[in-house]
């Protein structure tokens, strides 16, 4: 702390155990840094800065970021391979600078007001200060309850933002500049299929095993899908020890996965651990709740948590294999898009009216998908204008919907900043892809970020356990989204490319089953042991008096799901996590 600027940091030992504390200072204690996160390259980076004159104290990746800064000043993110928060202060210039790496690993979030800069990794942490208001974004509500999350820059609060992944932001003079250092661009990738897959397998090798570094013990989350059975395969590979695993499961057969992360178990004879899930949901959400800081809607959040707390019993860090789906093609909604160009040839009275109000009086079915469950899924999203791409099929609550459920307050708050906007302006600088690249660089800069990574950096580190996604190399990212469509998606099978690289590492169950995604059954919960906490939470008096919703709608969702007639889980959950969000963070 000096007259002008505070710099606090609660840290989590992993790297230089003995002497990497922090605030790290340079030599002459004039540029001063906090750190959250690790820079994997950062060991050719010490070596290069020493040869260049400068002088360590430390063993640590935390002051290579100190000294990249003397030597190349605001672009130092530019030369780290890693996933970071980073914020230097320069005492002499008075001049702060913070960066968030590539993709978005780390989160920073930061108010400014009356010359005031406040900034952290938590929401809570920038609210507790005295000069930061409280108020909720309606815009951001209206955000999360269309698609379960907030994107960036916007936080439920007015006034204070998330900085985008790969940007940093300078604040001198009492004004804030916010930069890109680093974009997803258009470049030339082996168009031979073979030649692309080999060089797939090598740069997801060469990233793994520079994540293996580590003083404390190392693991895997494992579960069963082919992007986590590819980082084991590769940990395997680089590790001379047998890899740790960790994989949770649930009684419903239509959920679990156990099967497959065995299978891969097996093969490279991993120290596995798994457990079939039963936790207490009630408590357990309003633990998750805290965590998350603002309201967050995706259900995965719970075998994410489980799972991050059995494997914190055995190890301090572990690789997942989140990212695999934005970046190698495999998501459904990627399918939906090009099935959609023939349902298209439909008239539009029938794919918006008549086949959605069909679809609608089929009771969903209680398993996971299922043709049912996918075909109704399928007509809603196909109903909304073509203009959304495949982000229709990411959509949890209608125009309509909302237009039912959101009093006359709410909705004139909103004046016209529809999540639709954010989509497009992404799509609109994605223009230089093809057109799946343009639906997976759409996907890295919202979905992947502010719900994959906030949902597996949260339920991790609430828990003290470092998670690393190495397939989010930006290397890897580059390479992959740039890839030509047809080594991705090709006629209806998903991940085309990586299920060609890794075609001797993988059993043939894992690289040939259909994309599950790693959820609960909360649609069944929500109808047995979560219906009372359902029914408080969402009770007519409450929801009037809070303001924001017409209680008479809530009231008609938890009806007709309770009874079977519809699916709400969606909806009803959102629902729920905003009022237990409002009684944390505003009551």
């Amino acid at each position: 702390q000096d007259e002008f600027a505070g710099l606090g940091m609660r840290r989590l030992s992993i790297i230089d155990l003995e002497t990497g504390q922090q605030p790290v200072t340079n030599e002459d204690g004039t540029i001063w840094l906090i750190f959250n996160g690790e820079l994997y390259n950062y060991l050719p980076l010490h070596a290069e800065l020493v040869a260049r004159g400068h002088r360590f104290v430390t063993k640590s990746d935390t002051e290579v970021i100190v000294h990249a800064y003397e030597e190349y000043g605001d672009r130092c993110a530019e030369f780290f391979n890693g996933m970071f928060a980073f914020a230097l202060w320069d005492a002499p210039r008075r001049r702060l600078l913070i960066a968030r790496d590539h993709l978005g690993i780390k989160p920073l979030y930061y108010w400014e007001g009356n010359g005031e800069l406040v900034f952290g990794s938590e929401l809570k942490a920038v609210v507790a200060h005295p000069a930061v208001p409280r108020v909720v974004d309606p815009v951001a509500l209206d955000h999360f309850l269309t698609i379960e999350y907030i994107p960036a820059p916007r936080t439920i609060f007015q006034g204070i933002h998330k900085l985008p992944p790969g940007h940093r932001l300078i604040f001198e003079a009492g004004t804030t500049r916010v930069e890109k250092y680093w974009d997803i661009q258009p470049m030339d990738t082996p168009q031979d299929e073979e030649a692309a897959a080999e060089l797939l397998e090598s740069l997801i090798d060469d990233a793994v095993s520079m994540q293996l570094m580590s003083d404390v013990p190392l693991g895997a989350f494992l579960s069963g899908g082919i992007d986590s059975s590819t980082v084991v395969a590769a940990m395997s590979k680089a590790s001379p020890t047998p890899v740790k695993t960790f994989s949770v499961g649930f009684d419903d057969d239509s959920y679990n996965e156990l099967p497959y992360a065995r299978a891969v178990a097996r093969r490279y004879h991993t120290d596995h651990h798994e457990e079939i899930l039963q936790p207490d949901i009630a408590a357990t959400t309003e633990r998750l709740v805290r965590f998350l800081d603002e309201p967050f809607g995706d259900f995965s959040i719970f075998p994410t948590f489980l799972v991050s707390e059995m494997a914190r019993r055995k190890v301090k860090v572990v690789l997942s294999g989140d990212g695999g789906d934005e970046i190698f093609g495999g998501y459904d909604t990627y399918v939906a898009q090009g099935i959609d160009r023939y349902y298209r040839l439909l008239p539009a009275s029938m794919r918006q009216r008549y086949i959605p109000a069909i679809a609608g009086r089929v009771p969903p079915q209680p398993a996971k998908k299922g043709v049912v469950n996918k075909v109704k899924r399928f007509v809603e999203g196909a109903a909304l204008p073509d203009s959304f791409q495949h982000t229709r099929w990411m959509r949890f609550m209608t125009d309509e919907e909302k237009a039912r459920l959101y009093r006359p307050d709410l909705k004139s708050c909103l004046n016209g900043n529809s999540i639709e906007e954010v989509f497009q302006r992404y799509f609109s600088a994605a223009k230089g892809l093809n057109d799946l690249a343009q639906q997976q660089y759409v996907d890295i800069k919202t979905y992947l970020v502010d719900d994959i990574l906030t949902k597996v950096d949260r339920m991790s580190m609430a828990v003290s356990l470092e998670a690393r996604v190495p397939l989010l190399d930006y290397r890897i990212v580059e390479l992959a989204v740039n890839l030509p469509a047809q080594m991705k998606l090709n006629r209806g099978q998903t991940k085309r490319i990586l299920r060609k690289a890794m075609g001797d590492r993988l059993p043939g169950e894992v690289l040939n089953k259909p994309k599950q995604g790693f959820s609960i059954p909360l649609k069944n919960w929500l109808r047995g042991p979560i219906k009372p906490m359902m029914t408080d939470l969402l009770a007519t008096d409450l929801v009037r008096r809070r303001g924001y919703f017409e209680p008479q709608q809530v009231s008609k969702w938890v009806g007709e799901h309770v009874e079977g007639s519809a699916n709400h889980s969606h909806r009803l959950w959102a629902l729920m996590v905003f009022e237990i969000w409002h009684e944390q963070m505003l009551d």
